[in-house]
């Protein structure tokens, strides 16, 4: 068994003395064979490939060829047909008079570099050497969260990626009809307003293939409460007095009658508060329920509020109002009216 593996490794001495001197033609050192010919050293074009395909080696044979071997970085992959790579990528394609090809698979880019296709001739060695070039699709490898800040905030969103060649960046506003936001890595908003919340898309982009990832950005600020609407009811009838507020986060209702807080199921009331709408209803009206009222909205920001009249308006649709502020109209008009 010793005696066998030690003639196995002699046997391979000539390859390998062969394969130096070809290395050596390949840097430039001039190598003569029989006949003082020199050697020939031929660089074909460029393979670009992309990442997780298949790259084909090829060299010519011709001549009668004693020693044949592809390397890569001074590495041998294939002598012959014996394979000296490890890796399970690297295969034998074609040998035979004619060409010496193999193939890498799924490549990635470990794999990009110069490859060399050595041969010794009976007439002289040569070498042809290729640069296999692997381009890489875009990923997005470092992305802003979603995040929450208050109206006024500045805001800053990163979104870097990987891939060859490098990929441009640019930011889009989505929510906003798509507006360009920004074409670089960094898109800052200073003292971010809540018309500028909502989603946000950043594009990664190459000749290869484009990577996308959105981020959402929620603005909070405090509720802003639309204009009460009075309401005439018929006594005895059901009133509802309906309350909206604009806010982030949500706004808690509140509900007053003069200075007293109404609470469910008070006199017969109800209070039913659903996203940014609260509603005030009366079942049964008695004359206590008519008169002046006031819906609080309220989150961690502030609070909003505005004013309702409930007054009185009889069967026939006539309506006795019962606002101080009219009453001291028609006191004020009173003296005027008595000179006619």
């Amino acid at each position: 068994m010793h005696v066998r593996g030690y003639l196995a490794s002699f046997s391979k001495c000539p390859l390998l003395v062969s394969l130096r001197i070809l290395l050596l033609v390949h840097a430039g050192s001039p190598v003569h064979s029989q006949g003082d010919s020199q050697s020939d050293n031929k660089v074909m074009d460029n393979i670009t490939v992309r990442e997780g395909e298949t790259v084909f080696l090829r060299c010519e044979q011709g001549d009668v060829v004693t020693h044949t071997a592809w390397l890569n970085r001074s590495s041998i992959l294939y002598a012959g047909e014996d394979k000296w790579s490890v890796d399970p990528r690297v295969s034998l394609v074609t040998l035979n008079q004619e060409e010496f090809t193999i193939k890498i698979e799924n490549v990635d880019m470990t794999d990009e570099g110069q490859y060399v296709c050595a041969v010794q001739t009976s007439s002289r060695p040569r070498t042809t050497s290729v640069h296999v070039l692997v381009q890489v699709p875009p990923k997005i490898i470092n992305f802003s969260r979603d995040i929450v800040v208050n109206e006024g905030s500045n805001v800053t969103l990163l979104c870097q990626a990987s891939g060859k060649p490098e990929p441009s960046i640019s930011w889009k506003f989505i929510s906003n009809s798509g507006d360009l936001a920004s074409d670089d890595e960094l898109l800052e908003i200073s003292s971010i307003s809540r018309q500028r919340a909502g989603v946000y898309e950043c594009a990664a982009v190459n000749e290869i293939d484009t990577d996308v990832q959105t981020v959402d950005i929620t603005v909070n600020y405090a509720p802003s409460v639309s204009e009460g609407r009075d309401a005439g009811v018929t006594l005895g009838q059901r009133g509802v007095l309906e309350c909206e507020a604009d806010a982030v986060p949500e706004a808690d209702f509140e509900w007053y009658k003069d200075n007293r807080r109404i609470f469910n199921g008070f006199d017969d009331m109800e209070i039913v508060s659903t996203g940014s709408l609260s509603k005030l209803t009366f079942y049964n009206v008695s004359d206590g329920d008519y008169g002046n009222y006031t819906c609080v909205a309220i989150n961690k920001l502030g609070r909003s509020n505005t004013s309702f009249l409930m007054y009185v308006q009889d069967g026939s649709g006539g309506e006795k109002a019962v606002n101080f502020h009219t009453c001291l109209l028609f006191i004020a008009l009173l003296p005027f009216l008595l000179r006619f």
